[in-house]
C-alpha cells in the first residue's frame, strides 16, 4: 500500500502550498490568509522517489472551541491515518507558541516526524533554522514551499526512512484487480455483496493494511479476479446498515492498487463534485475505469434525465469509460460491469506496434494538419509505444512543445478509436528530435566561402 504523509502545522505556514508542490496540482486553496484549509485534503504525492499519498491538513491554533476545535479534530485523524508527518513551521515568523503546542501533538501521537522550516528563501538555511532547534525535534530541514527550493531533497530524505518504502510486489494479486469506490452510501457494500454473493466463489479475505483494506480473490466465467474493497466487506445481513465508513487513505490506495476501478455514483442524488474529483482521481493516477450509476431502478424518468444531464455537465473528461445503469439492491445490470472492466483492462494493456502507430499518425495528419507556428508547419513524423497501464504514446516531429492542447486531444481520440482503447486513459507525450547540424556551421560552397574571406580581410583593414 502507498505510505501516507500528514502535513501538520500552525495556520498560514504554507501546508497547502507545499501540499500542491508534492501532488503537482492546484487542488488546495493558496492566500496569505490563515485558516483556508478547514478539512483533510488528499493527493498522490509525485515529487521524490516512489509515489505516497499526501494529507494536507487545517492548521492548529490551540483554540479549543468553534471552527479551530473541528479544524483540530481533522488533524487528529491525519495523524492517525499517517505513517509518517511533516511538522511545518514559518522561517519568517520564527518560533510560536503555537508551534510548541503542535509540536507536543505530534511527539504524542508516536508517529515518525520532521521539522520542516518553510519561507526561508533568501536567507541562509542555518539562520533560518536556528530558532526551531529549541523544539528539540531534531535538525530541522529549510525548504521555500513557494518557490520549490529543496523539495525534493526533503523528499528524497522521507522516502528514504519510511518502513514502507518498497514498492509492493504485485503478485499476490491473483486475476485482474477491481476496485469498487464511490462517496458514502452510494451502494458499495451493496455492489461487492451482489458480486460475491451470486458467484459463492470467495477463496479467501485478506486484510491488506490496518486501515482495513480487503482483498478478495473470486472466479466469474472462469476468468480470475481480485476485488479490492474500499468499504469494508459486511455479511448480507448489515448490508442495510444506512451510513458507510468513508475513508479516502483507504480509496487512494485502493486506486493505486487497482488495475480497474469502477466509480459508483448515486442515482437518486446526482453526480456531485466530490464524484467529479474521485472521478479525476482515477485518471491522473492512469487507471482503467467504469463508471456506474446505482439505484437506477428506483428513478422517475424526469430524475433520470437530470442525471444524464449531470453525467454530460460533470464529467465531459471521462467520455471514453463505458457507463452502466445499475440496481446493486436487485441485481439489474451488474452483470454487464465485467464485460466492461474486461474490455478496460484488455486496452489498459494493449501492445501497440510503432508501424501502426505511424500510419494512423500519418492519416490523422493528412485529415487535419497541425497548424503554422511563426511561419512554419509543425511537423509530426511517427509514433511508438512509450508505456502500458495506461497506454502511453510517444509522437516525434518538430516544434512539438507548441502544438495546441486541442490537436493533442484530436490525435489522442483518433489514437483512441483506432485501436480500441476504450476504458481507459491515454497518455501523450511529445518529443522533438534532434537537428544533427545544431551547433555546427553550414557547409558553405567554394564561392560562398571565398566572399566571406574577403568580407573578413576587408573588415580587418577598415579597422585599421
Amino acid at each position: 500500500m502507498l505510505p501516507v504523509i500528514a502535513l501538520v502545522g500552525r495556520p498560514n505556514v504554507g501546508k497547502s502550498t507545499l501540499f500542491n508542490v508534492l501532488t503537482r496540482s492546484r487542488d488546495a486553496l493558496v492566500a496569505d490568509l490563515p485558516g483556508l484549509t478547514r478539512d483533510r485534503q488528499y493527493g498522490f504525492g509525485k515529487v521524490g522517489p516512489f509515489p505516497y499519498v499526501v494529507v494536507d491538513t487545517g492548521g492548529l491554533s490551540g483554540d479549543a472551541s468553534g471552527i479551530d476545535a473541528a479544524m483540530a479534530r481533522q488533524t487528529l485523524r491525519a495523524l492517525e491515518e499517517a505513517d509518517y508527518v511533516i511538522l511545518l513551521v514559518d522561517g519568517r515568523e520564527g518560533l510560536t507558541a503555537a508551534d510548541e503546542q503542535v509540536t507536543d501533538l505530534v511527539r504524542r501521537s508516536g508517529k515518525v516526524w520532521r521539522l520542516v522550516v518553510n519561507k526561508t528563501e533568501g536567507r541562509p538555511a542555518h539562520v533560518a533554522v536556528a530558532d526551531f532547534h529549541d523544539l528539540g525535534m531534531g535538525e530541522p530541514v529549510a525548504i521555500s514551499a513557494s518557490h520549490g527550493h529543496r523539495v525534493a531533497e526533503l523528499m528524497d530524505a522521507i522516502c528514504a526512512e519510511l518502513p514502507t518504502a518498497e514498492v509492493a510486489d504485485d503478485s499476490e494479486a491473483d486475476g485482474t484487480r477491481v476496485a469498487v469506490i464511490g462517496r458514502p452510501n452510494v451502494g458499495k457494500s451493496t455492489l461487492i455483496n451482489r458480486i460475491l454473493g451470486e458467484e459463492r466463489l470467495v477463496a479467501f479475505d485478506e486484510p491488506g493494511t490496518t486501515r482495513d483494506s480487503v482483498f478478495v480473490p473470486f472466479e466469474r466465467d472462469g476468468q480470475r479476479y481480485t476485488l479490492i474493497d474500499t468499504a469494508g466487506l459486511r455479511r448480507r445481513a448489515r448490508v442495510s446498515e444506512a451510513i458507510e465508513k468513508f475513508s479516502a487513505v483507504k480509496t487512494l490506495q485502493a486506486i493505486d492498487r487497482a488495475n480497474v476501478v469502477v466509480v459508483l455514483y448515486d442515482g437518486q442524488e446526482g453526480v456531485t463534485d466530490q464524484d467529479a474529483a474521485l472521478t479525476g482521481l482515477v485518471i491522473d493516477r492512469g487507471r482503467a475505469l467504469v463508471l456506474a450509476v446505482n439505484k437506477w431502478d428506483g428513478l422517475e424518468q424526469e430524475q433520470r434525465d437530470d442525471v444524464r444531464r449531470d453525467l454530460e455537465l460533470k464529467l465531459p473528461f471521462v467520455d471514453f469509460a463505458r457507463l452502466h445503469f445499475i440496481s446493486a439492491l436487485h441485481g439489474s445490470g451488474v452483470g454487464d460491469l465485467f464485460a466492461s472492466v474486461n474490455q478496460a483492462f484488455a486496452a489498459a494493456m494493449s501492445d501497440l506496434s510503432t508501424p501502426a502507430l505511424s500510419r494512423v499518425l500519418e492519416k490523422a495528419v493528412t485529415q487535419h494538419q497541425p497548424p503554422i507556428v511563426h511561419g512554419r508547419r509543425i511537423k509530426l513524423r511517427y509514433a511508438h509505444q512509450g508505456g502500458r497501464n495506461p497506454p502511453v504514446i510517444v509522437v516525434h516531429g518538430n516544434q512539438v512543445d507548441r502544438l495546441p492542447q486541442s490537436y493533442q486531444r484530436y490525435l489522442a481520440r483518433t489514437f483512441r478509436e483506432a485501436f480500441d482503447l476504450f476504458g481507459t486513459p491515454v497518455r501523450m507525450e511529445f518529443r522533438s528530435g534532434e537537428n544533427p547540424f545544431a551547433g555546427r556551421r553550414n557547409k558553405l560552397t567554394p564561392r560562398q566561402e571565398r566572399k566571406r574571406r574577403r568580407m573578413i580581410q576587408h573588415i580587418k583593414k577598415k579597422g585599421r
